[in-house]
C-alpha cells in the first residue's frame, strides 16, 4: 500500500525555526564576544606600551627613539652602532637623519621593556620577526604630531592603535577609557595607515557630534591615545 507524502507539521516547522534562531544568535553573540576580547587586548596593549615609554624616559632622561645614538651604544643590551639613536631633541619624530618612529621599538626592545626581536643597521631599523601590530594586524606607532581628530595646529605625542579596527571596537573603547567620543578627551580618531589604505574620518565618526559610527561599524577605522 502505497503512503501519501506528507509535509512538515506546523510543530515541526516552528522546532525548526526555533534551532535557526538559535544558532544564529549564538553566532552573533560570539562575534561579540571576540569584538569585546579584541577590544580589551588593544586597551591593554595601550596601557602596556605607555608604561614601557615612561619606564624608559624614567631611567635613562629621555625618550625612546629620540635617545641619542653614543647613549644608546653605552647603554642598551645588544646595540650594534653608535649610529642607532635620534637627534636627541626631546620628542619622537621622524627625520632626514633616522626614523625616529622605528628606533623607539629597538630602544624599547634593547631595554628589555618590551618583548619582540629588533635590530638595527646603521640609523635604519630593520623588521627582524614580530613588529607591533594591532590584534588586526595593522602596525602601531609613537610620534609627537597632529595625526589625530581636532589636533589643530598643537602637536602631542600619541600612541596610534593602526588600523583595520572596526568602529564598534573602538566606541567600546572610548567608552571604557575616556569620554566615549572620537574627537576629543585622550582617545581620538586617527587616520594613521598601519596597513592597507587610510582610514576616513567621516565613515569612522559623526563629524558633528562626535560620536563614533559603532552602528554602521565601519571596518577600517584607528585611533590615537595621547600621552
Amino acid at each position: 500500500m502505497t503512503r501519501e507524502p506528507r509535509g512538515f507539521t506546523l510543530i515541526e516547522l516552528a522546532i525548526v525555526l526555533v534551532v535557526i534562531g538559535l544558532l544564529l544568535g549564538g553566532v552573533l553573540k560570539g562575534q561579540e564576544l571576540i569584538e569585546s576580547a579584541r577590544a580589551r587586548s588593544i586597551i591593554s596593549q595601550i596601557d602596556s606600551l605607555k608604561a614601557a615609554y615612561y619606564a624608559f624616559q624614567d631611567k635613562y632622561r629621555a625618550a625612546p627613539g629620540d635617545y641619542p645614538g653614543s647613549l644608546a651604544y653605552a647603554n642598551l643590551t645588544g646595540i650594534a652602532s653608535a649610529q642607532v639613536g635620534g637627534n636627541g631633541d626631546g620628542v619622537v619624530r621622524d627625520t632626514e637623519q633616522a626614523r625616529e618612529t622605528l628606533l623607539l621599538w629597538v630602544h624599547l626592545s634593547h631595554a628589555n621593556l618590551i618583548t619582540g626581536n629588533y635590530r638595527a643597521e646603521g640609523s635604519l631599523p630593520e623588521r627582524n620577526g614580530e613588529w607591533p601590530r594591532n590584534p588586526y594586524n595593522a602596525y602601531l606607532q609613537i610620534q609627537y604630531d597632529n595625526h589625530f581628530a581636532n589636533a589643530g595646529a598643537s602637536p602631542r605625542l600619541n600612541l596610534k592603535t593602526g588600523n583595520q579596527i572596526p568602529a564598534k571596537v573602538l566606541a567600546e573603547i572610548d567608552r571604557k577609557i575616556d569620554d566615549g567620543r572620537a574627537d576629543s578627551g585622550q582617545f581620538r580618531f586617527s587616520n594613521f595607515n598601519g596597513g592597507g589604505s587610510a582610514p576616513s574620518a567621516q565613515n569612522c565618526y559623526d563629524t558633528k557630534t562626535g560620536l563614533w559610527r559603532a552602528a554602521d561599524n565601519e571596518p577600517n577605522c584607528g585611533a590615537a591615545s595621547l600621552f
